[in-house]
């Protein structure tokens, strides 16, 4: 596998994440790859659905909870998105290699919040299905400035928060079933690619959350 960034970068985030439950990586898409995602969202954007919460059956819509549109990737029909999946390949390989997280899977979707749009605090994990290890949150936002909305707050275990603003090709990773967290109003539309590594591949068809 050819490496999109190098070791020592893998080590020192997994380092970080390790002793603070999250990362916070500047710059994780190179230009290519950026471009690419940036590419697919905009052929795609009219294929977005409302978001909901919840698994399968238990799938709601709760417009008072969240207020993001979302369209779920595939990888065999998303095929052009190539250099996205490699990088995902790369990044499930350095946690089992050097963090022994033993995961096995994944899910993706892209997320769109127009203006207004939030998430409540929330825990990425379901009452019924516990397999989400790691998330992940790449953000696809121009030209982001203060005052445009759409921060990330993530609630850590000392009863204190950080706040991290969604600026584009910015990626942050953290434990799924350790930091609660949510999404502040957005002043202005806010993209990301949002997903989740997976303890075991999921098996029950198309999940939400």
């Amino acid at each position: 596998m050819k490496n999109c960034h190098k070791l020592e970068n893998w080590l020192s985030w997994m380092d970080e994440l390790s002793l603070n439950d999250y990362v916070i990586i500047d710059n994780f898409l190179d230009p290519n790859r950026l471009e690419q995602i940036q590419s697919f969202f905009k052929s795609h954007h009219d294929a977005f659905t409302k978001a909901g919460v919840g698994a399968l059956t238990d799938n709601i819509v709760r417009e008072d909870i969240r207020g993001d549109y979302t369209f779920w990737l595939d990888r065999k029909r998303d095929s052009d998105l190539n250099e996205i999946w490699s990088l995902i390949d790369e990044t499930i390989f350095i946690y089992n290699r050097y963090c022994f997280l033993g995961l096995s899977g994944y899910e993706f979707h892209l997320a769109h919040y127009p203006k207004g749009g939030h998430y409540s605090k929330h825990l990425d994990q379901f009452n019924n299905r516990n397999n989400r290890t790691i998330s992940v949150i790449i953000y696809l936002n121009k030209k982001w400035q203060k005052g445009d909305g759409g921060e990330l707050e993530i609630f850590l275990k000392d009863d204190t928060s950080i706040l991290v603003e969604p600026i584009e090709s910015r990626c942050v990773m953290f434990k799924s079933a350790v930091l609660p967290h949510a999404v502040l109003a957005s002043n202005k539309p806010r993209n990301s690619l949002t997903g989740w590594l997976l303890n075991q591949p999921s098996t029950l068809g198309q999940l939400f959350g």
